[in-house]
C-alpha cells in the first residue's frame, strides 16, 4: 500500500501537470530554467519522476530535465579563479528558449538553501547574478508575454527545512516542510482540483473587479509606508489563471492568493516599507525601505543585505523602477501560517508585494503585441530583473484613485474591503 506521503506526492504531480500546467496533447515539457533560479534540484527527483509519468499519460511528446546540485555553487565560490564568475553556461539558456519559441511547457522547481552561500563574497555573489540577469533576459521576455504555458513549484532541499523549523528535530524538517506544501497548495483536499477550481475562481472575480475600476493609482498606507503607485490606461489586473499566446489556461504559481497588474514606471511617488525579509542569490535584504519619486528610487536603505540591494538596484536602468503591484489579503493561508519561507514563490502569497525591475506585457491591453519601445511609452518598464518584496500587513490599507479625483476603499487593515 502506498504511504499517505506517496498519495500526496502523487496529487501534487498531478495538479502540477494537469491543473497548472495544463499541459496539452503533443506539447513537450522542459523541467528546470535558469530563470528564478529554477534549475531542478537532485532531491527533486522524486516529484519529478512522477510529473514526467503524469505529463505522458497527458500525451506529452517529451520531457526533458536540467538538473542542478546547489552544492556546485558553493564549490565554485569556493574554489574558482577569482575572474571567472562571468562565465555563464549559455546552453541552458538555448535549451529554455527552444522551448519556449516552439509552444512547449516549462516547469520551475524553485527551491535552495537560504543560507548556503551566506559567508561567501558578496562582490562575487553580485557578479554572478549580474551576469544571470543579462543572460537570462531572453527567457524573461518570453515569460512576460506568456509566450507558452509555464508554472513554478517547490520542494524542500537539504538546509531549506532547517530554516523554515529551525525548533523542529532535524530529522522531521523535510517532513514538516513537505506537508507545510502540500497544506498551501491545496494537495490535502479531498478533491484537490476542485479545491482550485474554486479558489482561482475567487482570485478571477476579485480582477475583474478591479479591472471594471481602471483606477489611475493606488494609495498604500501602513507603518512606514505612504506610497502612490500609477497605474497606465487600459491595466488588466491578472489571478493565478493566465492565458498563453498559444491559448492554454494555466496557473503560473503554485501556491498563488494574488491579483497582479504592473504599475507605470514613472508615477510613484512617496515611501515604503517591507513587511517580511527578502532571500536573493545567497543575501537576505531585511528592514528595507525605498522612497520613489518620478517612478524611480531615489533612497534606499535596509540594515541587512545593504550590499545586495545598491548592486541589485544597479542592475540597469529599470532595475531601480517598479514592474508590478499585487494585492494579497493579511488573511491568506500562507499569511495566518506565521511562517516565513524564505522562497520569494511562497512568501510573496502571504502580503500584499511590489516588484522592482520587468513589468509584464500581458498586464496591459494589448501588451503582448506592442514593442519594448511602444511598452514604454504606455507606462511599462523593461529590465532584467523582476524581484517581488512583501509591503503588505494587517495594518495596511489601499485605496483606487479615480480620474475624477475621488478614492474607494479596495483594502482596510490587509482585508478586502468590497463584496464579490
Amino acid at each position: 500500500m502506498p504511504s499517505d506521503f506517496e498519495e500526496s506526492l502523487e496529487k501534487y504531480a498531478e495538479l502540477i501537470v494537469k491543473v497548472g500546467l495544463n499541459l496539452q496533447p503533443g506539447q513537450r515539457l522542459l523541467i528546470g530554467s535558469p530563470l528564478f533560479g529554477g534549475l531542478t534540484p537532485i532531491e527533486a527527483a522524486p516529484l519529478v519522476a512522477r510529473v514526467a509519468k503524469h505529463a505522458y499519460q497527458s500525451g506529452a511528446r517529451l520531457v526533458d530535465v536540467i538538473w542542478t546540485d546547489h552544492q556546485l555553487n558553493l564549490i565554485r565560490l569556493q574554489h574558482a579563479p577569482r575572474d571567472s564568475f562571468s562565465e555563464y553556461p549559455a546552453w541552458q539558456v538555448n535549451a529554455t528558449l527552444n522551448y519556449l519559441k516552439r509552444g512547449d511547457a516549462l516547469l520551475v522547481i524553485a527551491a535552495e538553501n537560504p543560507d548556503l552561500l551566506k559567508d561567501q563574497d558578496p562582490n562575487l555573489l553580485a557578479t554572478i547574478d549580474q551576469t544571470g540577469f543579462t543572460h537570462t533576459q531572453p527567457i524573461m521576455d518570453c515569460i512576460a508575454r506568456n509566450a507558452t504555458n509555464w508554472l513554478a513549484v517547490s520542494v524542500p532541499v537539504p538546509g531549506w527545512s532547517a530554516k523554515v523549523f529551525p525548533d523542529v528535530p532535524a530529522e522531521l524538517q523535510d517532513a514538516k516542510l513537505w506537508d507545510t506544501l502540500y497544506e498551501i497548495c491545496r494537495v490535502k483536499h479531498t478533491d484537490p482540483v476542485a479545491a482550485w477550481q474554486s479558489h482561482i475562481h475567487q482570485l478571477v472575480v476579485r480582477s475583474d473587479y478591479l479591472n471594471h475600476k481602471q483606477y489611475k493609482s493606488l494609495h498604500m498606507t501602513a507603518p512606514g509606508t505612504d506610497l502612490t503607485v500609477g497605474l497606465p490606461k487600459g491595466h488588466i489586473w491578472r489571478s493565478g489563471q493566465l492565458k498563453s499566446e498559444n491559448g492554454i489556461t494555466f496557473i503560473a504559481n503554485m501556491p498563488t492568493e494574488e491579483v497582479f497588474t504592473l504599475t507605470h514606471k514613472d508615477q510613484v511617488e512617496g515611501f515604503v516599507t517591507a513587511t517580511r525579509p527578502l532571500s536573493l542569490g545567497g543575501a537576505i535584504i531585511d528592514d528595507l525601505t525605498l522612497t520613489f519619486h518620478a517612478g524611480r528610487v531615489v533612497k534606499a536603505i535596509a540594515k541587512r543585505g545593504d550590499f545586495a540591494l545598491q548592486k541589485l538596484l544597479n542592475t540597469d536602468e529599470g532595475a531601480s523602477r517598479l514592474g508590478e503591484v499585487a494585492l494579497v489579503p493579511h488573511s491568506s493561508p500562507i499569511s495566518q501560517s506565521g511562517i516565513l519561507f524564505y522562497n520569494i514563490l511562497i512568501d510573496e502569497n502571504a502580503a500584499s508585494h511590489l516588484a522592482l525591475g520587468h513589468a509584464y506585457k500581458f498586464s496591459v491591453n494589448k501588451g503582448e503585441t506592442l514593442s519594448d519601445d511602444e511598452f514604454a511609452v504606455v507606462g511599462g518598464n523593461y529590465s532584467a530583473i523582476h524581484v517581488d518584496f512583501m509591503v503588505g500587513s494587517g495594518g495596511m490599507n489601499v485605496d483606487g484613485l479615480n480620474e475624477d479625483g475621488t478614492t474607494e476603499p479596495i483594502m482596510r487593515s490587509g482585508e478586502w474591503s468590497f463584496d464579490i
